[in-house]
Protein backbone atom coordinates (compact mmCIF):
# COMPACT_ATOMS: atom_id res chain seq x y z
CA UNK A 1 0.00 0.00 0.00
CA UNK A 2 0.85 3.44 -0.52
CA UNK A 3 1.28 5.71 2.36
CA UNK A 4 2.03 9.44 2.75
CA UNK A 5 2.19 11.17 6.43
CA UNK A 6 -0.36 13.22 6.53
CA UNK A 7 0.21 14.85 10.27
CA UNK A 8 1.76 17.77 9.53
CA UNK A 9 3.14 20.52 12.09
CA UNK A 10 2.61 23.46 9.34
CA UNK A 11 0.78 26.50 10.59
CA UNK A 12 -1.67 28.49 8.62
CA UNK A 13 -3.20 31.57 10.16
CA UNK A 14 -6.51 33.02 8.80
CA UNK A 15 -5.94 36.47 6.76
CA UNK A 16 -9.68 37.38 7.40
CA UNK A 17 -9.49 40.24 10.05
CA UNK A 18 -13.21 39.92 10.41
CA UNK A 19 -13.94 35.58 10.99
CA UNK A 20 -16.11 34.56 13.76
CA UNK A 21 -15.31 31.02 14.47
CA UNK A 22 -16.99 28.68 17.16
CA UNK A 23 -15.74 25.43 17.77
CA UNK A 24 -18.67 24.11 17.71
CA UNK A 25 -20.79 24.61 14.72
CA UNK A 26 -18.19 25.34 12.54
CA UNK A 27 -19.03 29.18 12.16
CA UNK A 28 -16.88 31.68 10.07
CA UNK A 29 -16.69 34.86 8.48
CA UNK A 30 -20.12 36.81 7.35
CA UNK A 31 -20.73 37.55 3.79
CA UNK A 32 -23.70 37.94 1.49
CA UNK A 33 -25.66 35.74 -0.97
CA UNK A 34 -24.86 37.59 -3.87
CA UNK A 35 -20.88 38.91 -3.17
CA UNK A 36 -22.10 42.09 -1.96
CA UNK A 37 -20.22 42.64 1.27
CA UNK A 38 -22.65 45.40 2.23
CA UNK A 39 -25.89 43.02 3.30
CA UNK A 40 -24.37 40.87 5.65
CA UNK A 41 -25.38 37.01 5.12
CA UNK A 42 -23.77 33.74 5.99
CA UNK A 43 -22.10 32.33 2.82
CA UNK A 44 -23.27 28.84 1.45
CA UNK A 45 -20.44 26.26 2.45
CA UNK A 46 -20.33 25.46 -0.97
CA UNK A 47 -19.42 29.02 -1.90
CA UNK A 48 -15.63 28.18 -0.45
CA UNK A 49 -16.05 24.81 -2.98
CA UNK A 50 -17.19 26.60 -5.95
CA UNK A 51 -13.94 28.52 -5.91
CA UNK A 52 -11.93 25.47 -5.23
CA UNK A 53 -13.62 23.96 -8.34
CA UNK A 54 -11.99 26.93 -10.51
CA UNK A 55 -8.36 25.95 -9.00
CA UNK A 56 -8.42 22.29 -9.72
CA UNK A 57 -10.03 23.60 -13.49
CA UNK A 58 -6.73 26.61 -13.17
CA UNK A 59 -3.82 23.95 -11.45
CA UNK A 60 -4.90 20.40 -12.52
CA UNK A 61 -4.10 20.57 -16.58
CA UNK A 62 -5.02 16.70 -17.00
CA UNK A 63 -8.66 17.42 -16.04
CA UNK A 64 -8.92 18.60 -19.92
CA UNK A 65 -7.87 14.69 -20.58
CA UNK A 66 -9.49 12.95 -17.83
CA UNK A 67 -12.74 11.63 -17.76
CA UNK A 68 -15.26 12.86 -15.30
CA UNK A 69 -16.42 10.94 -11.68
CA UNK A 70 -19.97 12.61 -12.10
CA UNK A 71 -20.30 10.87 -15.21
CA UNK A 72 -19.32 7.57 -16.46
CA UNK A 73 -18.46 5.09 -13.56
CA UNK A 74 -22.20 4.17 -13.35
CA UNK A 75 -22.67 3.55 -17.16
CA UNK A 76 -19.43 1.41 -16.87
CA UNK A 77 -21.26 -0.66 -14.75
CA UNK A 78 -23.95 -1.49 -16.74
CA UNK A 79 -21.92 -2.07 -19.76
CA UNK A 80 -20.12 -4.68 -17.90
CA UNK A 81 -23.86 -6.18 -16.27
CA UNK A 82 -25.14 -6.33 -19.68
CA UNK A 83 -22.02 -7.85 -21.17
CA UNK A 84 -21.62 -10.27 -18.17
CA UNK A 85 -25.27 -11.10 -18.42
CA UNK A 86 -24.31 -11.50 -22.32
CA UNK A 87 -21.52 -14.45 -21.84
CA UNK A 88 -23.95 -16.39 -18.66
CA UNK A 89 -26.23 -16.46 -21.17
CA UNK A 90 -24.59 -19.35 -23.11
CA UNK A 91 -24.15 -21.55 -20.35
CA UNK A 92 -26.82 -23.86 -17.93
CA UNK A 93 -28.79 -21.69 -15.80
CA UNK A 94 -27.12 -23.09 -13.04
CA UNK A 95 -23.55 -22.10 -13.89
CA UNK A 96 -25.74 -18.81 -14.64
CA UNK A 97 -27.06 -18.52 -11.17
CA UNK A 98 -23.47 -19.38 -9.35
CA UNK A 99 -21.83 -16.63 -11.47
CA UNK A 100 -24.14 -14.32 -10.43
CA UNK A 101 -24.18 -14.94 -6.74
CA UNK A 102 -20.24 -14.52 -6.97
CA UNK A 103 -20.83 -11.32 -8.94
CA UNK A 104 -18.27 -8.47 -7.45
CA UNK A 105 -16.33 -10.58 -5.82
CA UNK A 106 -13.56 -11.40 -8.42
CA UNK A 107 -9.90 -10.31 -8.56
CA UNK A 108 -11.31 -7.05 -10.61
CA UNK A 109 -13.12 -6.15 -7.71
CA UNK A 110 -11.10 -5.85 -5.29
CA UNK A 111 -8.26 -4.34 -7.54
CA UNK A 112 -7.35 -0.64 -5.96
CA UNK A 113 -9.54 -1.06 -3.15
CA UNK A 114 -8.06 -0.12 0.46
CA UNK A 115 -5.41 1.95 -1.16
CA UNK A 116 -4.24 4.05 2.34
CA UNK A 117 -2.89 6.90 1.93
CA UNK A 118 -1.02 9.21 4.75
CA UNK A 119 -1.05 13.04 2.81
CA UNK A 120 1.79 13.80 1.95
CA UNK A 121 4.03 16.91 0.79
CA UNK A 122 5.61 17.33 -2.40
CA UNK A 123 7.99 19.44 -4.10
CA UNK A 124 5.08 20.59 -6.62
CA UNK A 125 2.80 21.60 -3.88
CA UNK A 126 3.12 25.88 -3.26
CA UNK A 127 0.91 27.60 -0.47
CA UNK A 128 -1.99 29.22 -1.95
CA UNK A 129 -1.60 33.54 -1.65
CA UNK A 130 -3.67 35.29 0.73
CA UNK A 131 -6.75 35.89 -1.25
CA UNK A 132 -6.95 32.42 -2.82
CA UNK A 133 -7.44 31.22 1.10
CA UNK A 134 -10.17 34.17 1.61
CA UNK A 135 -11.89 33.13 -1.47
CA UNK A 136 -11.39 29.46 -1.53
CA UNK A 137 -12.96 28.78 1.35
CA UNK A 138 -16.25 28.76 2.99
CA UNK A 139 -17.36 32.03 5.42
CA UNK A 140 -20.32 31.33 8.07
CA UNK A 141 -21.25 33.90 10.94
CA UNK A 142 -24.36 33.04 12.53
CA UNK A 143 -27.20 35.33 10.38
CA UNK A 144 -29.89 35.21 12.85
CA UNK A 145 -32.99 32.97 12.37
CA UNK A 146 -35.74 34.13 10.20
CA UNK A 147 -39.30 32.93 10.38
CA UNK A 148 -40.08 30.11 8.39
CA UNK A 149 -41.65 31.34 4.90
CA UNK A 150 -45.29 30.56 4.51
CA UNK A 151 -44.38 27.98 1.51
CA UNK A 152 -42.40 26.10 3.50
CA UNK A 153 -45.57 24.44 4.96
CA UNK A 154 -46.82 21.64 2.49
CA UNK A 155 -49.66 19.57 2.13
CA UNK A 156 -47.94 16.06 0.93
CA UNK A 157 -50.95 14.41 -0.57
CA UNK A 158 -50.84 17.56 -3.20
CA UNK A 159 -47.53 18.00 -4.36
CA UNK A 160 -47.12 20.25 -6.79
CA UNK A 161 -45.53 19.64 -10.60
CA UNK A 162 -44.75 22.54 -12.78
CA UNK A 163 -47.39 22.88 -16.17
CA UNK A 164 -45.98 20.47 -19.16
CA UNK A 165 -48.39 22.21 -22.16
CA UNK A 166 -46.06 23.67 -24.87
CA UNK A 167 -47.81 26.50 -26.46
CA UNK A 168 -46.48 24.85 -29.81
CA UNK A 169 -49.09 23.56 -32.48
CA UNK A 170 -49.25 20.62 -35.27
CA UNK A 171 -48.93 22.94 -37.79
CA UNK A 172 -45.39 24.41 -36.09
CA UNK A 173 -42.53 25.02 -38.31
CA UNK A 174 -39.27 22.26 -38.78
CA UNK A 175 -36.14 23.16 -37.40
CA UNK A 176 -34.75 23.96 -33.95
CA UNK A 177 -35.93 26.51 -32.25
CA UNK A 178 -33.86 29.96 -31.01
CA UNK A 179 -32.97 29.41 -27.26
CA UNK A 180 -36.47 30.66 -25.21
CA UNK A 181 -38.55 30.94 -28.17
CA UNK A 182 -41.21 28.59 -28.29
CA UNK A 183 -42.71 27.11 -31.94
CA UNK A 184 -46.18 28.70 -32.11
CA UNK A 185 -48.56 28.16 -35.70
CA UNK A 186 -52.67 28.67 -36.21
CA UNK A 187 -53.71 24.69 -34.19
CA UNK A 188 -54.16 24.31 -30.64
CA UNK A 189 -51.39 23.69 -28.30
CA UNK A 190 -49.63 20.20 -28.10
CA UNK A 191 -50.01 18.44 -24.58
CA UNK A 192 -46.29 17.35 -24.31
CA UNK A 193 -46.73 15.62 -21.51
CA UNK A 194 -50.23 13.57 -22.91
CA UNK A 195 -48.45 12.51 -25.59
CA UNK A 196 -45.15 11.14 -23.88
CA UNK A 197 -47.70 9.36 -21.39
CA UNK A 198 -49.43 7.63 -24.49
CA UNK A 199 -46.21 6.65 -25.92
CA UNK A 200 -44.91 5.11 -23.14
CA UNK A 201 -48.32 3.15 -22.47
CA UNK A 202 -47.94 2.14 -26.37
CA UNK A 203 -44.47 0.95 -25.55
CA UNK A 204 -45.51 -1.23 -22.65
CA UNK A 205 -47.92 -2.51 -24.71
CA UNK A 206 -45.70 -3.71 -27.54
CA UNK A 207 -47.51 -1.35 -29.93
CA UNK A 208 -44.76 0.02 -31.64
CA UNK A 209 -47.03 2.07 -34.52
CA UNK A 210 -49.09 4.21 -31.63
CA UNK A 211 -45.97 4.64 -30.00
CA UNK A 212 -44.25 5.88 -33.08
CA UNK A 213 -46.87 8.03 -33.89
CA UNK A 214 -46.74 9.98 -30.75
CA UNK A 215 -43.10 10.47 -31.12
CA UNK A 216 -42.97 11.88 -34.52
CA UNK A 217 -45.17 14.55 -32.88
CA UNK A 218 -43.24 15.30 -30.25
CA UNK A 219 -40.40 15.16 -32.08
CA UNK A 220 -41.93 18.40 -33.59
CA UNK A 221 -42.36 20.60 -30.25
CA UNK A 222 -39.75 18.94 -28.53
CA UNK A 223 -35.79 20.28 -28.31
CA UNK A 224 -32.57 20.66 -25.69
CA UNK A 225 -32.62 24.40 -26.51
CA UNK A 226 -36.34 25.43 -25.62
CA UNK A 227 -38.23 26.03 -22.59
CA UNK A 228 -38.38 23.60 -19.66
CA UNK A 229 -41.23 21.53 -21.53
CA UNK A 230 -39.45 20.73 -24.74
CA UNK A 231 -36.20 20.12 -22.91
CA UNK A 232 -37.88 17.17 -20.65
CA UNK A 233 -40.06 16.07 -23.55
CA UNK A 234 -36.95 15.87 -25.99
CA UNK A 235 -34.57 14.21 -23.73
CA UNK A 236 -37.54 11.49 -22.62
CA UNK A 237 -38.43 11.29 -26.36
CA UNK A 238 -35.03 9.98 -26.86
CA UNK A 239 -35.08 7.39 -24.30
CA UNK A 240 -38.56 6.14 -25.44
CA UNK A 241 -37.05 5.70 -28.86
CA UNK A 242 -34.48 3.88 -27.20
CA UNK A 243 -36.32 1.48 -25.23
CA UNK A 244 -38.42 1.05 -28.67
CA UNK A 245 -35.42 0.16 -30.70
CA UNK A 246 -33.68 -2.29 -27.69
CA UNK A 247 -30.37 0.24 -27.41
CA UNK A 248 -31.04 1.51 -24.20
CA UNK A 249 -28.03 0.16 -22.64
CA UNK A 250 -25.59 1.12 -25.82
CA UNK A 251 -26.90 4.34 -25.98
CA UNK A 252 -26.53 5.00 -21.65
CA UNK A 253 -22.93 3.48 -21.78
CA UNK A 254 -22.49 5.98 -24.80
CA UNK A 255 -22.10 8.34 -22.37
CA UNK A 256 -18.83 6.59 -20.72
CA UNK A 257 -17.65 6.41 -24.27
CA UNK A 258 -18.00 9.79 -25.08
CA UNK A 259 -15.22 10.32 -23.09
CA UNK A 260 -16.30 13.95 -22.05
CA UNK A 261 -13.65 15.49 -19.83
CA UNK A 262 -13.80 16.34 -15.99
CA UNK A 263 -12.55 19.73 -16.79
CA UNK A 264 -16.10 20.35 -19.12
CA UNK A 265 -18.02 18.53 -16.83
CA UNK A 266 -16.92 20.28 -13.52
CA UNK A 267 -17.95 23.72 -15.69
CA UNK A 268 -21.36 22.49 -16.23
CA UNK A 269 -21.78 21.11 -12.55
CA UNK A 270 -20.61 25.05 -11.02
CA UNK A 271 -23.31 25.95 -13.40
CA UNK A 272 -25.70 23.66 -11.71
CA UNK A 273 -24.81 23.98 -7.61
CA UNK A 274 -24.79 27.92 -8.38
CA UNK A 275 -28.26 27.87 -9.59
CA UNK A 276 -29.60 25.16 -7.09
CA UNK A 277 -29.45 25.13 -3.93
CA UNK A 278 -29.72 21.44 -3.26
CA UNK A 279 -26.19 20.60 -3.06
CA UNK A 280 -25.13 23.65 -0.54
CA UNK A 281 -27.85 23.04 1.79
CA UNK A 282 -27.20 19.35 1.73
CA UNK A 283 -23.60 20.30 2.38
CA UNK A 284 -24.56 22.94 5.06
CA UNK A 285 -26.63 20.42 6.53
CA UNK A 286 -24.51 17.47 6.83
CA UNK A 287 -20.95 19.81 7.71
CA UNK A 288 -23.05 21.85 10.92
CA UNK A 289 -24.65 18.82 12.01
CA UNK A 290 -21.38 16.63 12.21
CA UNK A 291 -19.47 19.65 13.49
CA UNK A 292 -22.09 20.04 16.81
CA UNK A 293 -22.24 16.56 17.55
CA UNK A 294 -18.39 16.13 16.85
CA UNK A 295 -17.32 19.73 19.15
CA UNK A 296 -15.59 17.97 21.79
CA UNK A 297 -13.74 14.88 20.00
CA UNK A 298 -10.05 14.70 19.88
CA UNK A 299 -10.58 12.06 16.96
CA UNK A 300 -12.46 12.24 14.45
CA UNK A 301 -13.10 9.39 11.63
CA UNK A 302 -15.46 9.95 8.54
CA UNK A 303 -16.60 7.10 5.97
CA UNK A 304 -17.79 8.34 3.16
CA UNK A 305 -20.12 6.54 0.84
CA UNK A 306 -19.48 8.59 -2.45
CA UNK A 307 -16.88 10.93 -1.99
CA UNK A 308 -16.20 11.95 -5.63
CA UNK A 309 -14.09 14.53 -6.02
CA UNK A 310 -14.61 15.31 -1.78
CA UNK A 311 -16.25 19.04 -2.17
CA UNK A 312 -17.72 18.47 1.30
CA UNK A 313 -15.23 18.24 3.28
CA UNK A 314 -12.61 21.56 2.63
CA UNK A 315 -14.70 23.67 5.09
CA UNK A 316 -14.94 21.32 7.22
CA UNK A 317 -11.21 21.01 7.41
CA UNK A 318 -11.06 24.76 7.85
CA UNK A 319 -13.82 24.60 10.42
CA UNK A 320 -12.23 22.00 12.82
CA UNK A 321 -9.27 23.76 12.74
CA UNK A 322 -10.03 26.80 14.41
CA UNK A 323 -11.50 25.32 17.34
CA UNK A 324 -9.88 26.78 20.55
CA UNK A 325 -8.64 23.54 21.90
CA UNK A 326 -6.62 23.00 19.14
CA UNK A 327 -7.69 20.36 15.85
CA UNK A 328 -8.86 17.19 16.59
CA UNK A 329 -7.28 14.03 14.32
CA UNK A 330 -8.95 13.38 10.97
CA UNK A 331 -9.55 10.24 9.32
CA UNK A 332 -11.44 10.21 5.91
CA UNK A 333 -12.36 6.74 4.26
CA UNK A 334 -13.60 7.73 0.61
CA UNK A 335 -15.38 5.03 -1.04
CA UNK A 336 -16.61 5.33 -4.39
CA UNK A 337 -17.06 3.70 -8.02
CA UNK A 338 -13.51 2.63 -9.84
CA UNK A 339 -12.53 3.69 -13.00
CA UNK A 340 -12.11 1.51 -15.80
CA UNK A 341 -8.38 0.62 -16.65
CA UNK A 342 -5.42 -0.09 -14.85
CA UNK A 343 -5.12 2.13 -11.86
CA UNK A 344 -9.20 1.81 -10.64
CA UNK A 345 -8.65 4.21 -7.59
CA UNK A 346 -6.67 6.81 -8.97
CA UNK A 347 -9.38 9.19 -8.74
CA UNK A 348 -10.63 8.60 -5.26
CA UNK A 349 -6.78 8.62 -4.42
CA UNK A 350 -6.76 12.14 -5.89
CA UNK A 351 -9.14 13.30 -4.03
CA UNK A 352 -7.44 11.85 -0.96
CA UNK A 353 -4.49 14.20 -1.54
CA UNK A 354 -6.22 17.25 -2.64
CA UNK A 355 -8.14 16.87 0.78
CA UNK A 356 -4.62 16.05 1.97
CA UNK A 357 -3.42 19.33 0.78
CA UNK A 358 -6.00 21.03 2.79
CA UNK A 359 -4.86 19.64 6.29
CA UNK A 360 -1.36 20.54 5.40
CA UNK A 361 -2.16 24.24 4.95
CA UNK A 362 -4.51 23.90 8.31
CA UNK A 363 -2.31 22.05 10.45
CA UNK A 364 -5.21 19.27 11.00
CA UNK A 365 -3.33 16.24 11.37
CA UNK A 366 -4.72 13.74 8.32
CA UNK A 367 -4.85 10.29 7.28
CA UNK A 368 -6.71 8.93 4.32
CA UNK A 369 -8.47 5.62 2.73
CA UNK A 370 -9.14 4.88 -0.81
CA UNK A 371 -11.59 2.44 -1.61
CA UNK A 372 -12.78 2.00 -5.15
CA UNK A 373 -15.53 -0.42 -5.42
CA UNK A 374 -18.27 -2.08 -8.17
CA UNK A 375 -20.48 -3.03 -5.68
CA UNK A 376 -20.01 -1.26 -1.85
CA UNK A 377 -21.77 -4.29 -0.61
CA UNK A 378 -18.81 -6.56 -0.99
CA UNK A 379 -16.78 -4.21 1.01
CA UNK A 380 -15.91 -5.56 4.10
CA UNK A 381 -15.94 -4.40 7.61
CA UNK A 382 -12.43 -4.76 8.08
CA UNK A 383 -11.54 -2.94 4.70
CA UNK A 384 -13.16 -0.04 6.88
CA UNK A 385 -10.53 -0.35 10.12
CA UNK A 386 -12.88 1.62 12.34
CA UNK A 387 -11.57 2.19 16.01
CA UNK A 388 -13.14 2.62 18.99
CA UNK A 389 -10.90 5.71 20.28
CA UNK A 390 -12.50 7.64 17.18
CA UNK A 391 -15.62 9.42 16.79
CA UNK A 392 -17.04 7.37 13.84
CA UNK A 393 -19.28 9.32 11.33
CA UNK A 394 -20.87 7.30 8.54
CA UNK A 395 -21.99 10.05 5.46
CA UNK A 396 -23.37 8.90 2.80
CA UNK A 397 -25.43 11.94 0.19
CA UNK A 398 -27.45 10.54 -2.26
CA UNK A 399 -25.47 7.32 -3.87
CA UNK A 400 -26.84 4.95 -2.36
CA UNK A 401 -29.38 4.86 -5.09
CA UNK A 402 -27.38 3.12 -7.13
CA UNK A 403 -27.16 0.20 -4.82
CA UNK A 404 -29.09 -2.54 -6.60
CA UNK A 405 -32.11 -3.32 -4.36
CA UNK A 406 -33.27 -7.05 -5.76
CA UNK A 407 -33.98 -9.67 -3.93
CA UNK A 408 -30.43 -10.41 -2.47
CA UNK A 409 -30.75 -6.78 -1.12
CA UNK A 410 -27.27 -5.62 -1.75
CA UNK A 411 -28.76 -2.22 -0.57
CA UNK A 412 -29.92 -3.67 2.94
CA UNK A 413 -26.20 -5.39 2.91
CA UNK A 414 -25.13 -1.79 2.68
CA UNK A 415 -27.21 -0.28 5.49
CA UNK A 416 -26.21 -4.03 7.46
CA UNK A 417 -22.44 -3.22 6.72
CA UNK A 418 -23.09 0.98 7.85
CA UNK A 419 -24.62 -0.83 11.45
CA UNK A 420 -21.85 -2.88 11.95
CA UNK A 421 -19.18 -0.15 11.88
CA UNK A 422 -21.23 1.06 15.13
CA UNK A 423 -20.64 4.42 14.14
CA UNK A 424 -22.02 7.15 16.36
CA UNK A 425 -23.85 8.91 13.76
CA UNK A 426 -25.01 8.34 10.14
CA UNK A 427 -25.87 11.57 8.12
CA UNK A 428 -28.39 10.20 5.13
CA UNK A 429 -29.23 11.95 2.39
CA UNK A 430 -31.68 10.67 -0.39
CA UNK A 431 -33.15 11.38 -3.62
CA UNK A 432 -37.13 11.51 -2.93
CA UNK A 433 -38.04 9.50 -6.19
CA UNK A 434 -40.48 7.00 -7.07
CA UNK A 435 -39.56 6.07 -10.30
CA UNK A 436 -38.28 2.70 -8.86
CA UNK A 437 -41.33 0.43 -10.25
CA UNK A 438 -40.65 -2.49 -11.95
CA UNK A 439 -44.18 -1.69 -14.06
CA UNK A 440 -42.75 0.23 -16.69
CA UNK A 441 -45.89 2.85 -17.11
CA UNK A 442 -45.78 3.65 -13.75
CA UNK A 443 -42.08 4.14 -13.57
CA UNK A 444 -42.36 6.27 -16.57
CA UNK A 445 -44.79 8.70 -15.06
CA UNK A 446 -43.26 9.56 -12.04
CA UNK A 447 -39.62 9.90 -13.87
CA UNK A 448 -41.66 12.03 -15.91
CA UNK A 449 -42.95 14.07 -13.00
CA UNK A 450 -39.32 14.31 -11.06
CA UNK A 451 -37.05 15.58 -14.11
CA UNK A 452 -40.00 18.35 -15.52
CA UNK A 453 -39.51 19.83 -12.11
CA UNK A 454 -35.84 19.38 -12.44
CA UNK A 455 -35.56 21.27 -15.98
CA UNK A 456 -38.22 23.79 -14.73
CA UNK A 457 -35.96 24.60 -12.02
CA UNK A 458 -32.87 25.12 -14.11
CA UNK A 459 -35.43 27.16 -16.53
CA UNK A 460 -36.07 29.97 -13.82
CA UNK A 461 -32.49 30.78 -13.18
CA UNK A 462 -30.06 29.50 -15.97
CA UNK A 463 -30.54 31.16 -19.29
CA UNK A 464 -31.39 28.99 -22.48
CA UNK A 465 -28.34 29.26 -24.46
CA UNK A 466 -26.53 28.70 -22.25
CA UNK A 467 -24.10 26.22 -23.02
CA UNK A 468 -22.91 24.71 -19.47
CA UNK A 469 -26.85 24.19 -19.00
CA UNK A 470 -27.18 22.05 -21.83
CA UNK A 471 -23.76 20.08 -20.88
CA UNK A 472 -25.37 19.15 -17.74
CA UNK A 473 -28.87 18.66 -18.39
CA UNK A 474 -27.99 16.47 -21.62
CA UNK A 475 -24.57 14.45 -19.93
CA UNK A 476 -26.39 14.10 -16.30
CA UNK A 477 -30.16 14.31 -16.50
CA UNK A 478 -30.09 12.95 -19.72
CA UNK A 479 -28.23 10.14 -18.93
CA UNK A 480 -29.99 9.09 -16.25
CA UNK A 481 -33.26 9.49 -18.34
CA UNK A 482 -32.35 7.01 -20.63
CA UNK A 483 -31.03 4.61 -18.04
CA UNK A 484 -34.82 4.58 -16.07
CA UNK A 485 -36.67 4.65 -19.70
CA UNK A 486 -34.75 2.07 -21.81
CA UNK A 487 -33.40 0.00 -19.32
CA UNK A 488 -34.57 -2.84 -17.41
CA UNK A 489 -32.96 -5.29 -15.32
CA UNK A 490 -29.59 -5.03 -13.68
CA UNK A 491 -28.56 -2.25 -16.56
CA UNK A 492 -31.24 -0.18 -14.97
CA UNK A 493 -28.88 1.46 -11.94
CA UNK A 494 -31.10 4.64 -11.45
CA UNK A 495 -32.97 2.88 -8.84
CA UNK A 496 -34.07 5.77 -6.04
CA UNK A 497 -36.78 5.37 -3.33
CA UNK A 498 -38.54 7.90 -1.22
CA UNK A 499 -37.52 9.29 2.06
CA UNK A 500 -40.44 7.24 3.72
CA UNK A 501 -39.02 4.34 2.23
CA UNK A 502 -35.70 4.82 3.32
CA UNK A 503 -36.84 5.58 6.63
CA UNK A 504 -38.56 1.58 6.91
CA UNK A 505 -35.35 0.26 5.27
CA UNK A 506 -33.03 2.27 8.04
CA UNK A 507 -34.94 1.43 11.02
CA UNK A 508 -34.92 -2.04 9.87
CA UNK A 509 -31.39 -2.07 9.72
CA UNK A 510 -31.30 -1.29 13.27
CA UNK A 511 -30.45 2.36 13.26
CA UNK A 512 -33.10 5.27 15.23
CA UNK A 513 -33.15 9.02 13.72
CA UNK A 514 -32.01 11.96 15.83
CA UNK A 515 -34.06 14.91 16.16
CA UNK A 516 -32.48 17.78 13.91
CA UNK A 517 -30.78 20.38 14.96
CA UNK A 518 -33.28 23.42 14.82
CA UNK A 519 -30.51 25.88 14.51
CA UNK A 520 -29.17 24.16 11.45
CA UNK A 521 -32.71 23.77 9.60
CA UNK A 522 -33.59 27.52 10.49
CA UNK A 523 -30.03 28.71 8.87
CA UNK A 524 -30.82 26.74 5.75
CA UNK A 525 -34.51 28.39 5.92
CA UNK A 526 -32.86 31.54 5.87
CA UNK A 527 -30.27 31.41 3.09
CA UNK A 528 -32.57 29.70 0.65
CA UNK A 529 -35.03 32.42 1.30
CA UNK A 530 -33.25 35.18 0.64
CA UNK A 531 -30.73 34.37 -1.57
CA UNK A 532 -32.92 31.99 -4.19
CA UNK A 533 -36.23 31.89 -6.15
CA UNK A 534 -38.79 31.87 -3.75
CA UNK A 535 -40.01 28.30 -5.73
CA UNK A 536 -37.47 26.38 -3.53
CA UNK A 537 -38.81 24.98 -0.38
CA UNK A 538 -37.51 23.85 2.81
CA UNK A 539 -39.50 21.88 5.51
CA UNK A 540 -39.43 19.19 8.12
CA UNK A 541 -41.08 16.05 8.43
CA UNK A 542 -40.69 12.70 10.37
CA UNK A 543 -37.36 14.38 11.20
CA UNK A 544 -36.16 14.41 7.62
CA UNK A 545 -35.02 18.00 6.55
CA UNK A 546 -36.57 18.34 2.88
CA UNK A 547 -35.92 20.15 0.16
CA UNK A 548 -37.79 21.07 -3.26
CA UNK A 549 -38.93 22.80 -5.94
CA UNK A 550 -42.89 24.60 -6.17
CA UNK A 551 -44.54 21.85 -3.47
CA UNK A 552 -42.37 18.73 -5.32
CA UNK A 553 -40.24 16.67 -2.39
CA UNK A 554 -36.84 16.03 -4.43
CA UNK A 555 -34.49 15.59 -1.84
CA UNK A 556 -34.13 14.64 2.07
CA UNK A 557 -31.65 14.05 4.58
CA UNK A 558 -31.82 12.81 8.47
CA UNK A 559 -29.24 11.93 11.00
CA UNK A 560 -29.11 8.57 12.66
CA UNK A 561 -27.37 6.53 15.69
CA UNK A 562 -27.68 2.67 16.25
CA UNK A 563 -30.75 1.95 18.37
CA UNK A 564 -28.04 0.10 20.97
CA UNK A 565 -25.69 3.57 20.74
CA UNK A 566 -25.89 5.99 24.17
CA UNK A 567 -26.63 9.15 22.78
CA UNK A 568 -24.88 10.70 26.07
Amino acid sequence: MDRFDSNYNHQFTSTSSSSSFSSGDLSIESSSCGGDDSTPLERDYFDGVLKYINQMLMEEEDLENRPCMLQDSLALQAAEKSFYEALTDCNFSDERNRKRDSYGDGDGDVEGRANKLVAESTAEESEQTEVYDKTLLCSANNPGFYSDPPWCHLDYSMEQTPRFTAAVTVQSKRGRPRAGKKRVGSGKPVDLRSLLLESAEAAANYNGRTASDRLKLIRQHSSPYGDAAERTAHYFANSLEARLAGTGTELYTAFSRRRMSAAEMLKAYQVYVTACPFKKMSNIFANKTIGKLTRKATAIHIIDFGILYGFQWPCFIQGISLRPSGPPRLRITGIDFPQPGFRPAERVEDTGRRLANYCKRFNVPFEYTAIAAKRWDTISLDELKTDREELLIVNCLYRLKNTPDDENSPRDAVLNLIKQTNPDFFIHGVINGKYNSSFFPSRFKEALFHFSSLFDMLDTAIPREDQERLVYEREIWGRDIMNIVACEGSERVERPETYKQWQLRNQRAGFKQVALNQDVVKEVRAKVRLCYHKDFLVDEHSNWMLQGWKGRVLCALSCWTPVEKDLF
